[in-house]
């Protein structure tokens, strides 16, 4: 397409060739953008299009041509010998170079203020204005390339669209300004777009097809992405390096690992050398998906390939290890790393605390830290705070508070100082290990030096203060939060609705109180509980709206603090099975029941106190139905309490010992912590006299 020349911008483009081609690719920029792309770009076959820099280059030429004046002189005829052991001098002299207040290439100025103002027009009006004449093609290409925001540039683009005499423009257009869409997160209007240049008979390139990719990625549309991406074949293209990668990136977000492997291995056959990108991607695929062996297919195609990961990807492999709980692994390749001559960063060594942290290697991790410091290597706020909270996690005082000390006394220039996430690790601490006073100090000191709490540390001391029985501390907390405009979730909810079912009657009523400000939908359910003239049909459907409304990961806590509250506030004694029983119809306890042949099991491990002993009361009522039905049974019958990760938890093994010992059951620790065993013959022998002594107490 060729457009006139413009008498205001003819000195622009003198010398610049017109192409009439119906298309042609767009710069480089238009590309998607991927860390440490650049270097590992492929040369692009000498058939391909020219380039949008190819084609700009002889208008660059033009605008960077030198005056006699900066030309350099001609070299001495007699030059002065230099000695070539000594280096030469590192700076130039400034005679050599005469600098000049004004620029050398005043027509670039014009250009970069006419693209400032269309950047700040209002209208297209303003178009006309600056533009009385057509555009010649290549100040039409460089202007819609460096308009800010989208909006603009895609207000420009249909300007230019309107003054084209065949109103379509090439290809190269299209891909700019949908490189612009795609900075905005606009994927439907640049896929009408992309609609328009197939109805147009517009021919749509790699990197037309790479943008939307990318654009439709960036906006979540995964579904668009791959139809995209199919597209590319059935128009006789065939994907590059950035197609392959954003692709391959789409079916990892999704999580589709055999369509992303069944798409390596093809782009492999047909010639493609992954980058450390496409690397990176796959590596955090297999991570989240905790694929070890996925990981260890990554780091075999590295050595095949012979690609030398950088800090980047090394980074990534480190972190999918730690999600895959490979720690042996992730330390064998942080030496392998260090033995690459490669110095960690920040994300590196933070990557290998929350590894050490997750498998609790707590020595392990405080001896990396002291090989952090002695080696100097960087260290930034977000490593520290990571260490912290795993002492936190570890219940490692002395060290968190040696750590957190640390950070107190570092120069306020070092943007070292603890902020809410440090001061909460800390209260957390405290409150794990049964401290809430230093908690609570802390809290006051976070306070004083005007460090915004947190929702997760008022929720941790709300918890800490509730288990030491002192509920005006915490609804004092809780008022301090409201006062700090702090957003109350889902987890402080929950944090609550737990403090209902351990207080006494006196103090519920103020937990409720508090609860009414942030949930009163959860509190009309309590009373609903309470009822004894509530119908089962109401509950379920009350408490199906309040799970519906909760987010996922507080669900179950939600049921079992209802069922807790039923058993200990002495609500009918039907209540708490209900619950049990709808929160095992709506999947919030998968794999509490397992039957085997020679054993059955009882999976108590997500459960809390009060709802453990529901459900074990449950299943003893099922086998007493099943002795009157002379169904058969196992030999063995086992309960599954675990014995509790953290050093300072209580766990649910000794409560629930307590209470088969307060029963008389025939069940016994068999040696594992937080496992109950029974033979067959033992509990029925106990079943069959709890039945009798029922009837004796009924006579």
């Amino acid at each position: 397409m060729a457009f006139p020349t413009s008498p205001s911008l003819s000195s622009i483009t003198t010398s610049l060739p017109v192409s009439s081609s119906s298309s042609s690719s767009s710069s480089s920029s238009s590309r998607p953008v991927f860390p440490n792309r650049s270097a590992a770009r492929q040369p692009q076959p000498a058939t391909e299009k020219p380039s949008l820099s190819d084609q700009l280059r002889p208008l660059s030429l033009t605008l960077l041509k030198q005056s006699s004046s900066l030309l350099l002189t001609p070299s001495n005829p007699n030059p002065t010998w230099t000695n070539p052991s000594k280096p030469k001098h590192p700076i130039l002299l400034p005679h050599r170079h005469p600098r000049h207040t004004h620029s050398q290439n005043p027509d670039l100025r014009l250009l970069f203020l006419s693209s400032r103002s269309l950047s700040a027009s209002s209208s297209d009006e303003d178009f006309n204005t600056a533009f009385p004449d057509p555009l010649p093609r290549s100040s039409a290409l460089l202007l819609l390339n460096s308009i800010h925001p989208w909006q603009k540039a895609h207000r420009f683009f249909l300007w230019l669209q309107s003054k084209s005499p065949s109103s379509t423009l090439e290809t190269i257009f299209y891909n700019i300004v949908l490189k612009s869409l795609r900075a905005g997160r606009q994927f439907a209007l640049a896929e009408s777009l992309a609609n328009e240049m197939i109805r147009h008979g517009v021919p749509l390139d790699n990197i037309t097809y790479s943008t939307l990719i990318t654009c439709a990625k960036r906006c979540r549309h995964f579904d668009r992405a791959i139809y995209w991406f199919n597209q590319v074949y059935r128009n006789g293209l065939l994907p590059d390096e950035v197609t392959y990668s954003a692709i391959l990136d789409v079916y990892a977000e999704l999580g589709r690992r055999e369509e992303a492997i069944a798409l390596y291995e093809r782009a492999r056959a047909g010639g493609w050398t992954p980058d450390h990108v496409a690397f990176s991607v796959l590596a955090k695929m297999f991570g989240d998906l905790g694929d070890c062996d996925g990981i260890q297919y990554v780091l075999k195609e590295l050595k095949t390939l012979e690609v030398k990961p950088n800090v980047v990807l090394y980074n990534t492999l480190l972190s999918a290890l730690g999600k895959a709980k490979q720690p042996g692994l992730a330390r064998d390749l942080f030496d392998e790393m260090l033995a690459a001559e490669l110095t960690p960063n920040e994300k590196t060594l933070t990557a290998m605390i929350k590894i050490y942290g997750k498998s609790r290697w707590g020595k392990d991790a405080l001896e990396f830290w002291n090989t952090i410091k002695a080696k100097k290597w960087p260290v930034d706020f977000i490593l520290r705070n990571t260490l912290l909270n795993m002492c936190a996690e570890l219940g490692l005082e002395d060290d968190a508070e040696k750590l957190f000390d640390e950070m107190r006394q570092s120069g306020k220039g070092q943007r070292q100082q603890p902020d809410s996430f440090s001061y909460t690790a800390m209260i957390k601490i405290y409150g794990s290990s049964g401290k809430p006073d230093r908690a609570l100090r802390m809290f006051d000191e976070m306070l004083e030096k005007g460090v915004a709490p947190n929702v997760m540390g008022i929720t941790c001391l709300i918890q800490c203060l509730g288990k030491a029985e002192k509920i005006d501390d915490a609804v004092q907390v809780f008022n301090i939060a409201l006062e700090k405009k702090i957003k109350c979730d889902d987890r402080l909810c929950g944090c609550l609705l737990s403090l209902v079912a351990m207080c006494n009657e006196a103090n519920k009523s103020k937990v409720l109180a508090c609860l009414e400000k942030a949930k009163p939908r959860l509190v009309g359910f309590v009373e609903m509980l309470s009822d004894e003239g509530a119908d089962f049909n109401e509950v379920k459907e009350e408490l199906k709206g309040i799970l519906n409304e909760a987010a996922v990961d507080v669900r179950r806590p939600y049921c079992n603090c209802l069922i807790d509250i039923c058993r200990n506030r002495g609500y009918p004694s039907q209540r708490a099975h209900e619950l049990l029983r709808l929160g095992t119809m709506y999947g919030l306890y998968p794999g509490l029941h397992t039957k085997g042949s020679e054993k059955w099991d009882l999976n108590l491990r997500s459960l809390s106190v009060g709802a453990a002993y529901t459900a074990f009361d449950g299943w003893m009522e099922t086998l007493l139905d099943l002795i009157e039905d002379e169904e058969a049974l196992p030999q063995i019958f086992s309960v599954q309490t675990g014995s509790g990760a953290h050093r300072f938890s209580q766990g649910l093994g000794s409560s629930f010992s307590s209470y088969l010992k307060e029963l008389a059951t025939p069940f016994w620790e068999n040696g594992e912590s937080g496992c109950f065993v029974a033979r067959k013959k033992d509990l029925l022998l106990w079943l069959r006299s709890t039945i009798s002594s029922d009837v004796a107490v009924a006579i």
